[in-house]
């Protein structure tokens, strides 16, 4: 399609660029607003309303991209998340890293990200170790190790729930209508609902964009949508190189989200400078930041590109890596409560970490 819409300067690639950054403004902007985060819902102490906000994003987000699928503008059939071999190790031990991780760092990498555009220095810290673990196991000194543990699969007659009984539509139905369930008996107000659905509508206009809109046979890109893990990977990188790599949508997508979100912590007065308050709090959110970057990309994402934008495909690795995503921070979560509850009685209460 993007070959009819008459840009004579422009390629496909560079046009995926200005999309993600568009996506990304209006992602950070949102999140800021919402405080978005999968992390505040499992374990905050806001869990209820704040896992209201994004089940109600995972309700449109669903219902969207199916629609998508449904209308012929996308299809995952040779996506990564549709493979027939499934990295079942990879998936299920970067779930579980990547919970505990944004368990340690008192937030999923997206959070993070908004964060940092606040003037946070400690989510800040968090996501450029976090970038550059990434890139190490994508690209660098820990791509052997993933490469081995990837190898571990698992043979499935489907990558895809709809290929279950009921097919797609009793699965969207079920996973869109629970969602929506929840939010609205949890719901924190109408305007962070609001706030959650057009967050939710972001990644089947990211598919489509970039999956539909700007097809083009002769310069194609990839299909891709909201997600953090490589773009913050690819992000690091073309700081560092960028006479060496070509700009990408996952690189407008991080720039974008950054300027949206710090722009509005400043219009709504809430930006300002925060750090770390010992070297105890910095070397738990530097762990935190390597686990989330090793496991975000075993399990192909994080809890926004293989959460939120991946479950909406119906694709069985996504929902895997999300449920093991959860199970690490209830299961991380549980251990510091209980190692906090434990030395109590031994030694005064230490200063609690702000929450993010």
């Amino acid at each position: 399609m993007f070959a009819d819409l008459g840009f004579e300067t422009l390629t496909a690639p560079q046009a995926a660029v200005w999309f993600g950054l568009a996506l990304g403004l209006a992602f950070g902007a949102l999140a800021q607003v919402t405080a978005f985060c999968l992390r505040r819902g499992l374990v905050g102490q806001d869990r209820r309303g704040a896992l209201a906000v994004w089940l109600a994003a995972l309700a449109v987000a669903t219902l969207g991209t199916q629609i998508a699928i449904a209308r012929g503008w996308v299809a995952f059939d040779d996506h990564r998340l549709m493979t027939g071999a499934l990295p079942i190790a990879a998936i299920l031990l970067g779930g579980l890293l990547f919970g505990a991780g944004m368990v340690l760092a008192r937030g999923c990498v997206a959070r993070l990200t908004v964060l940092g555009a606040g003037g946070n220095l400690r989510a800040l810290t968090v996501v450029t170790l976090f970038a550059v673990t990434a890139h190490a196991t994508l690209k660098g000194i820990l791509s052997p190790l993933r490469t081995s543990i990837g190898s571990i699969t698992l043979d499935l007659p489907s990558a895809s729930l709809a290929a279950l009984p009921g097919g797609a539509a009793l699965w969207t139905g079920l996973i869109a209508a629970s969602a929506a369930a929840y939010a609205l008996r949890h719901r924190p107000s109408w305007s962070l609902l609001a706030g959650a659905a057009a967050i939710g509508a972001l990644v089947p206009l990211g598919w489509v964009g970039t999956g539909f809109v700007l097809f083009d046979d002769f310069d194609p890109i990839a299909l891709e949508s909201l997600s953090f893990t490589a773009p913050w990977a690819d992000s690091i990188f073309f700081t560092i190189a960028s006479t060496a790599i070509p700009a990408n949508f996952g690189i407008g997508l991080i720039g974008g989200t950054l300027v949206g979100a710090g722009l509005l912590a400043a219009l709504r007065g809430q930006f300002r400078w925060q750090s770390f308050t010992s070297p105890r709090e910095t070397g738990r959110y530097l762990a935190g930041a390597v686990l989330m970057g090793f496991g975000g990309v075993l399990a192909g994402g994080c809890t926004v590109g293989a959460g939120l934008a991946g479950i909406p495909t119906l694709s069985v690795a996504a929902l895997l890596a999300l449920l093991a995503m959860v199970g690490g921070a209830l299961a991380t979560d549980r251990i510091l409560s209980g190692a906090a509850s434990g030395s109590a009685g031994s030694s005064p209460k230490p200063q609690a970490i702000p929450a993010e």
